[in-house]
């Protein structure tokens, strides 16, 4: 009788640890719990300028430069333009070049 009794104590008490756990925050509860979100699938974007290789980045193209700029005159990043990192960095040195030489705003409050 007392050995079943001291079993039953033992499962008690890993059950209150659990709930303190839980209640303390420290569980894995997140972990456990199924998510209900409906997973997201966005199209890979690919860089422009790998894709058409005879495109060429130059300063004096202020068509293809605007392209890769924002409203407000900052240079897009490259999660947003798809751009690969060499390209991006080339464009972004053509864009400093074209504001330089003042083909391109440098903001949109510059008239």
């Amino acid at each position: 009788m007392e050995e079943k009794e001291k079993v039953e104590n033992k499962e008690h008490k890993k059950t209150n640890s659990h709930d303190r756990e839980k209640s303390r925050g420290r569980s894995n509860y997140r972990s456990r719990r199924k998510s209900y979100k409906k997973k997201f699938f966005y199209k890979k974007k690919f860089c422009f300028f790998c894709k058409n290789p005879d495109v060429e980045i130059d300063y004096k193209n202020l068509g293809l430069l605007r392209r890769f700029t924002i409203d407000s005159g900052k240079i897009s990043p490259r999660r947003f333009t798809g751009t690969c990192a060499k390209h991006q960095r080339k464009i972004s040195n053509e864009i400093k070049k074209a504001r330089q030489m003042a083909l391109i705003k440098y903001t949109d409050k510059h008239q």
